[in-house]
């Protein structure tokens, strides 16, 4: 018995509701970030609470292609993208890697938003529970034009005046030699006592062959000095800002000559010249690079230089003519 238009469509509207009420899942492809996990997207800094000290973070989260990705700077190293990230019920997970993190497992990080901050824990190295938390970064935009202050020259050609080192019990040592400040080699970091929010900065530098130092602007984003990094990303190389920004052009490499950075920041923006030539021209850092003092991005900082990498480097003429308000 032939059936109906009208039934042969009924029964067709039986069938597809039958279907989209099975235990099927719908397929996470056709379905849009939801607006639980657009909460969590954007740049945050965060600081891991370890038993023995705090450790300075960041993390993006964005949303591509109805998926959510992270992208993470850990308690080291360069930024890097993550392998898993996801919101469920209120509470976002990403995962770093142990390989990454120097762990026997990975390190799963769990935390949830509340007043605009995200609160967490995450299973530390050390086979302990560590709390985390994170604030949205700023966004440091700065409106007109910045009027410069006196400069201020942050090495006096003598000693180390001014400056500490970190750790301060470190057995290798910062040197002044012939006027010059050289640093020990895989030894501690050499930090100023002044903080800056922002700035131009003049330095002289002479990186050895196979050597590596940074400048780091208020402790939190290294510009690269290196003469050992041809082979790595060109974030990596000298002048670049680790891990987000290259330089380009990129100079010829001069390992045991004296060259020069001029370095402007204000807000996020940064512009460095080296040797006369500018490398980076106003450019935005998404945020604090490996090694930064702190995740404050708010705040005021000092210049610090790196000396916990391998080789010779020397620095002279540090001077910084800071933004006035």
């Amino acid at each position: 018995m032939r059936l109906s238009n009208r039934s042969m469509a009924a029964g067709l509207a039986l069938v597809l509701c039958a279907a989209i009420s099975s235990s099927e899942p719908v397929s996470s492809a056709i379905v849009g970030p939801t607006e639980s996990s657009s909460a969590f997207v954007g740049r945050w800094d965060l600081t891991l609470k370890a038993p023995d000290r705090e450790w300075p973070s960041w993390l993006e989260l964005r949303e591509e292609g109805g998926q959510l990705k992270a992208e993470m700077v850990g308690r080291w190293g360069n930024a890097r993208p993550l392998p898993k990230a996801s919101v469920a019920n209120g509470r976002v997970t990403f995962v770093s890697p142990k390989e990454e993190e120097d762990a026997k497992a990975d390190m799963v990080f769990e935390g949830t938003l509340a007043g605009g901050q995200l609160t967490g824990t995450v299973n530390g190295p050390d086979g302990k529970t560590w709390a985390w938390i994170g604030k949205r970064a700023p966004d440091l935009k700065r409106t007109g034009t910045p009027k410069w202050g006196k400069p201020i020259a942050l090495f006096n050609g003598r000693d180390l005046t001014g400056w500490k080192m970190s750790p301060a019990d470190s057995t290798k040592v910062w040197k002044v030699e012939g006027g010059v400040l050289v640093a020990p080699g895989n030894g501690p970091e050499l930090i100023n006592d002044q903080k800056f929010e922002d700035f131009k900065l003049h330095v002289e530098f002479n990186c050895a062959e196979n050597s590596n130092s940074g400048i780091y602007l208020r402790g939190r984003y290294e510009v690269q000095v290196e003469t050992d990094s041809i082979e790595e990303p060109p974030s990596h190389h000298m002048g670049g800002v680790y891990g987000f920004l290259a330089p380009a052009p990129e100079l010829p490499r001069k390992p045991g000559t004296w060259q020069s950075y001029d370095i402007t920041l204000v807000g996020r923006r940064l512009t460095v010249v080296q040797n006369d030539q500018t490398i980076i021209d106003n450019k935005e850092i998404p945020g604090i690079t490996g090694g930064a003092l702190d995740s404050h991005e708010e705040l005021p900082g000092p210049i610090y230089l790196q000396g916990s990498e391998k080789g010779r480097v020397a620095y002279r003429s540090i001077v910084v003519t800071p933004a006035v308000k």
